[in-house]
């Protein structure tokens, strides 16, 4: 029976992700078989761990998806494996205000023990302070260990050490400060796995600078077995029978999940490359255009003739865009220098990245008229702007407490699409 245990930590950039890659190298290494799961809404660091494990990662979300959902979903992750490393999001207890989504409350309802990654760049003593308060914040969670990140030297172990002797949480390990590890961020987060040349160098730097100072036995003796449990059901009804993704360094934003369930019910699936100029299969009756930065690449897709030619064509197909999909099957696309592209205007909206404002949390949803019928959850995370508005909208919103948030996105006859990222049915 395959076990599992959680990665936290006390805020977001803590190093979780490059410590999770490197715990699951290091794993690895030592003859393991390690999959990797991710809390939440995230489609950047799942990638990084798929390197790290060499085998697919699936997001846990336990408000968009539901407990039986998240259950089933880390059951199938487990099969075949000796250990399931999740990486949280955000701080231990972040999570939707009044509900539960939080990576404690994953491993609560899990039961599940939790090693917090501590940045002790610009700590000393109070690291044991910090790690206390984690651990007894509640009792329903297993802070189990600690990782200390970011560490000086000798003499800031040493002092980060007397601040945690005697207290409740075992220190599992270190690791130093290194900028040679360091992965660069941009606006929506890290920057993308399949973009960074050196990446297997990364990753084998970072096991071997995990492996050094943790102690990976104890480690694994602290997590706990995952009990059996049976997939649930698809959440999502795919889009057709025959699903053409757009799927490159612009557009991929894509939850696994979605398309496995999309598979699993008997669509067939095809991909192509809208920055390679590729179409969509003649075939397909349906065309899925997820989000990703279109606005870093609106000048090659503006220039994709051929993919805009067959979308335009594509009258029979229902065609669904998503977040940065949205903005390209709108009219224009502004970039963050002022310059207007022209998309692909099947959608009568143009958006713009020169003016930028942050729009980010959950989203309840409710379906108007397709591609999905009833309530939605999903995600909104998006810098860019909606600058003209027209079609008739695709959801009512609202945000995780229920705040209603008027409606979103579009349609014109079979074409739709919206900033939201639905994540699941609601459960």
């Amino acid at each position: 029976m395959a076990k599992a245990l959680v990665v936290a930590a006390a805020q977001s950039g803590s190093g979780k992700t490059s410590i999770t890659m490197g715990l699951i190298r290091a794993l690895r290494m030592r003859g393991l078989k390690v999959a990797a799961a991710k809390a939440g809404p995230d489609y950047i660091d799942p990638r990084f761990h798929e390197a790290a494990s060499d085998h697919p990662c699936v997001n846990l979300d336990l408000w968009a998806m539901g407990e039986d959902r998240c259950r089933g979903l880390l059951a199938q992750q487990a099969e075949g494996q000796d250990l399931v490393v999740i990486e949280g999001v955000m701080g231990l207890f972040d999570g939707p205000s009044g509900a539960r989504g939080s990576t404690a409350d994953l491993a609560q309802a899990f039961g599940l023990p939790v090693v917090i990654v501590l940045d002790a760049s610009h700590l000393a003593q109070t690291a044991g302070a910090i790690v206390q308060g984690l651990a007894s914040y509640r009792s329903q969670v297993q802070v189990a260990g600690v990782i200390l990140n970011r560490v000086k030297s000798d003499r800031h172990a040493d002092i980060l050490m007397q601040g945690l002797a005697g207290g409740p949480v075992p220190v599992l390990g270190m690791v130093r400060q290194s900028d040679s590890v360091a992965i660069r961020s941009r606006h929506l987060g890290l920057t993308q796995a399949e973009e960074i040349q050196s990446l297997e160098q990364i990753i084998a730097s970072l096991a071997s600078a995990v492996a050094r100072e943790t102690n990976l036995d104890k480690l694994i003796a602290i997590a706990t077995p995952i009990a059996n449990q049976s997939l649930a059901a698809p959440s999502l009804a795919p889009l057709g029978q025959r699903i053409a993704i757009a799927r490159d360094a612009a557009f991929s934003f894509c939850y696994p999940h979605v398309v496995d369930d999309w598979r699993r019910a008997g669509a067939a699936i095809s991909f192509f490359s809208p920055l390679a100029d590729e179409p969509p299969a003649a075939d397909s009756d349906a065309v899925y255009l997820p989000g990703g930065y279109p606005e870093l690449h609106a000048g090659p897709i503006a220039a994709s003739s051929r993919t805009m030619a067959a979308l335009r064509a594509m009258t029979d197909a229902l065609i669904y865009g998503e977040c940065g999909g949205y903005m390209v099957l709108g009219e224009h696309l502004i970039d963050a220098d002022g310059v207007q592209h022209r998309m692909a205007g099947l959608l009568p909206h143009s958006t713009s990245f020169g003016n930028r404002k942050l729009h980010l949390g959950y989203r309840q949803l409710e379906a108007m008229d397709g591609p999905w019928t009833g309530r939605l959850r999903g995600h909104e995370f998006h810098y860019s702007i909606q600058v003209s508005d027209g079609g008739e909208p695709l959801f009512r919103a609202a945000d995780a407490a229920g705040q209603d948030l008027g409606f979103m996105g579009s349609r014109v006859g079979r074409v739709m699409g919206s900033y939201a990222h639905v994540i699941a049915a609601a459960p």
